[in-house]
């Protein structure tokens, strides 16, 4: 892709497939089938509660007035469910999932060189990570999965990748070189030296049939040197596909700003 936020993806993608040894594009549908079978856990879950709480309510109606105010079994919190994910119950899911604001979607860990290259695991998930909540993820809704992308770079690596862009001053709207300028371009200068910029990249189809559907790219230079980068996508038509791609990113503009200023998104690991 065209712009720094596509840049370090795939730079990412190629990292992680670099360690993965030959692909085995089992994988990728071990993956999918996981997702579906850790769907299909909670569906019965949720349903088999739902239908616990209607015995319940006709038991209680039933009951003598004197006899309702027993406590009901039901009060008890019920065990979480089972993780299937291939990325192995790390818990950044169900930390990055309480960030997210209400009906956002079902927030489950993958890994995109897994679906997308059809590496190994194991070599997938070693690379390089600053961040407490480094990683990709899915959110699934009932009309499509879109995904997650969170990074935090050091300033080495910063340096290295975008050398032009390495100092927190550096305005990412402007047109550099030759390049097309990016899309909805916002840059903020905040409090303590950070610099938030939220662009729109451009559409494109990637090599191997992928094409990715509407996404917004924040980007958030830390005085220290550090930048955190997090891609929003509405998800993807391709290999690995673990459901059709959203209408819109799982966030909008203001809610990707909201999460890139919390604090647990730039605290090492």
């Amino acid at each position: 892709m065209s712009d720094a936020g596509h840049d370090e993806v795939r730079d990412l993608l190629a990292r992680a497939a670099e360690g993965a040894g030959p692909p085995s594009f089992g994988a990728a549908a071990v993956f999918a089938e996981a997702s579906r079978v850790r769907r299909r856990r909670r569906a019965v879950v949720a349903g088999g509660v739902l239908a616990l709480v209607a015995g319940a309510l006709t038991t209680v109606s039933a009951l003598p007035p004197g006899e309702a105010a027993r406590p009901s079994a039901l009060s008890s919190p019920s065990a979480p469910p089972e993780h299937t994910g291939l990325t192995g119950g790390s818990g950044r899911e169900e930390r990055l999932a309480g960030l997210l604001p209400a009906g956002a979607g079902e927030v489950e860990e993958v890994s995109w060189a897994v679906l997308l290259k059809g590496a190994d695991l194991a070599g997938a998930t070693s690379g390089e990570s600053r961040g407490a909540l480094d990683g990709e993820y899915a959110v699934h809704r009932p009309d499509g999965v879109g995904y997650l992308g969170v990074a935090l770079r050091d300033q080495r690596y910063a340096g290295a990748k975008f050398p032009d862009e390495k100092d927190p001053a550096a305005d990412l709207c402007a047109r550099t070189g030759s390049g097309a300028p990016r899309a909805d371009c916002v840059r903020e200068e905040l409090a303590g030296g950070r610099v938030l910029t939220v662009w729109r990249p451009s559409r494109e189809r990637e090599e191997g049939g992928v094409e990715w559907g509407e996404e917004l790219t924040g980007r958030l230079a830390l005085p220290d040197g550090r930048v955190l980068v997090v891609r929003d996508s509405a998800g993807y038509r391709g290999p690995g596909q673990l459901g059709p791609p959203l209408r819109t990113p799982p966030l909008t503009r203001e809610q990707l700003r909201a999460l890139m200023l919390r604090p647990e998104l730039v605290a090492g690991r």
